[in-house]
């Protein structure tokens, strides 16, 4: 048994907050302030996937589908757009966002033990690292997270898990190499990203996939929120 503590990285989307589709909307409308001419050619919107997906992914398939060429100058005119809009959403109290139901009682329960040096928080996201930040700060819970792996580390949700135990060590001073590791998040790619980097794999239910949807892809643990939020501290950190 590893003397290491348990690293617990949260997904954000779904799993500790919902933006009330003020992050979808924010996406979406970056397409359309910044591709007009060619969102125009393509029949004038797009459907995009984005349960579990990276930012990163996205904006490879939205450049793809209107032929505009990957680089990181267009990149990052994408997401400076992105951003404003983001930025602009959030402060619009007709997206009726929040946390999750148990969320900030659950993350109150692990910050103790973490605070104890028991376990170690932080974050595997699909957001670039400044959407995650707005994010956070909007639902007041930035201060539990001080390290992660986000949507512009790398396109594939599943290379993020190494990165993410990579920061943790370095912030932590510790060789996280062994620890054992949770992944908590809200749909299968959290699944398979848990799994990728041999985690255990929590599903809850809170976001957009639903409970039974969920169970078919056989996570360690799956709840359908945490509002029994000792039950969920038991079962993910005590076993």
């Amino acid at each position: 048994m590893s003397d290491l503590p348990q690293v617990i990285l949260f997904d954000i989307d779904g799993t500790l907050l919902s933006t009330g589709g003020a992050g979808m909307k924010a996406f979406y409308s970056a397409i359309e302030n910044n591709y007009p001419a060619q969102l125009k050619k393509c029949g004038g919107s797009l459907t995009l996937d984005m349960a579990g997906s990276t930012d990163s992914g996205l904006v490879i398939e939205i450049f793809a589908a209107l032929g505009i060429e990957d680089s990181a100058t267009e990149r990052e005119s994408f997401f400076a757009e992105y951003l404003q809009c983001l930025k602009n959403n959030l402060s619009d109290p007709s997206y009726t966002g929040s946390l999750m139901p148990g969320i900030s009682e659950l993350l109150d329960r692990l910050s103790y033990e973490a605070n104890n040096g028991k376990l170690i928080l932080g974050l595997l996201t699909g957001n670039i690292f400044a959407g995650a930040a707005l994010k956070l700060k909007k639902y007041r819970v930035d201060e539990y997270f001080f390290f992660g792996a986000y949507g512009d580390d790398h396109h594939d949700r599943n290379e993020l898990g190494p990165i993410a135990l990579k920061r943790g060590g370095s912030y932590h001073k510790l060789e996280l190499t062994g620890a054992p590791v949770t992944v908590i998040g809200d749909t299968p790619k959290d699944i398979y990203c848990a799994r990728a980097m041999g985690a255990q794999a929590v599903a809850v239910s809170s976001g957009s996939i639903s409970h039974q949807e969920l169970a078919n892809y056989d996570p360690d643990l799956l709840f359908k929120d945490f509002t029994d939020y000792e039950d969920a501290y038991r079962r993910i950190c005590l076993g």
